[in-house]
């Protein structure tokens, strides 16, 4: 590994940029072939990033339909041809018909997967449908968490194990929230969204477990943008989706939608 690659990435980030570049240059000097588990969008970035570098790899990239936040990638020699690759993707169609007063959300679909003993890294986007909730697995855990995931919070669930084809997608849910700012840092900003004390938002920050587009950010001075997306451990996560007008007072005026 050169040194010059690690410049680009956070110290965080180095142990995933390691196996990264070991299955380029596996691809690319002893033709081999990876299909990874689920990348997050930072590590796509990544992922980009290390394959162009090399002249003789090429990658697909696929989470089930387009537009899929969390995708396998698939990191071969150039002259392999890759459209009609199996990605080993699989749907877990999870049946909660039977809820009457608890409305099911995403974290409470992802808990309980998860809960069951399941790296995050095994479960591509999850979709919440009017009838459950529609979740792009591995093929290579499908079978176990339909035999397996019997709950979801407090609610008897289904499952059935489907085609990709099948997938259902849901819309993404914001919860808008208007709020009004000294200046556009990431200290102020989260201060206002997760309703914390300046002083309790640099703890998190500081200690990395803050990301702006996936990318961990540990500087409390960081400037944000329409666009952005912010997430901190434990809290959630949430999007700038309009910044810049100032009021007379010479406040930032920003609209926020976090994720529900």
């Amino acid at each position: 590994m050169k040194l010059d690659i690690y410049e680009h990435f956070h110290p965080d980030e180095r142990e995933f940029v390691d196996r990264a570049w070991e299955w380029v240059e596996n691809a690319g000097q002893y033709h081999e072939t990876k299909l990874t588990d689920f990348l997050d969008p930072r590590q796509i970035v990544i992922m980009n990033s290390l394959v162009n570098r090399h002249p003789d790899v090429h990658m697909r990239l696929d989470g089930g339909y387009e537009g899929a936040e969390r995708c396998r990638a698939l990191i071969a020699p150039d002259y392999r041809e890759l459209d009609n690759e199996d990605m080993k993707l699989k749907v877990l169609h999870i049946d909660s018909m039977d809820q009457k007063f608890l409305t099911l959300e995403h974290g409470d679909y992802m808990g309980s997967i998860l809960g069951l003993g399941i790296k995050r890294s095994k479960i591509g986007d999850i979709h919440v449908l009017d009838d459950g909730c529609h979740t792009v697995v591995c093929e290579e855990i499908s079978a176990f968490l339909d035999m397996n995931l019997n709950q979801v919070h407090r609610i008897h669930v289904q499952s059935e194990i489907l085609p990709i084809e099948q997938l259902r997608t849901g819309k993404i849910s914001l919860e808008t929230l208007d709020i009004t700012v000294a200046s556009l840092r990431l200290d102020g900003i989260t201060s206002d969204v997760y309703r914390l004390s300046r002083s309790k938002v640099l703890i998190p920050i500081r200690a990395g477990r803050c990301r702006v587009n996936w990318k961990p950010v540990e500087d409390p001075s960081s400037q944000l943008k329409e666009g952005d997306v912010v997430s901190m451990q434990g809290f959630g996560r949430f999007k700038v989706l309009e910044a810049g007008d100032v009021t007379k007072k010479g406040r930032f005026r920003v609209k926020i939608g976090k994720f529900v």
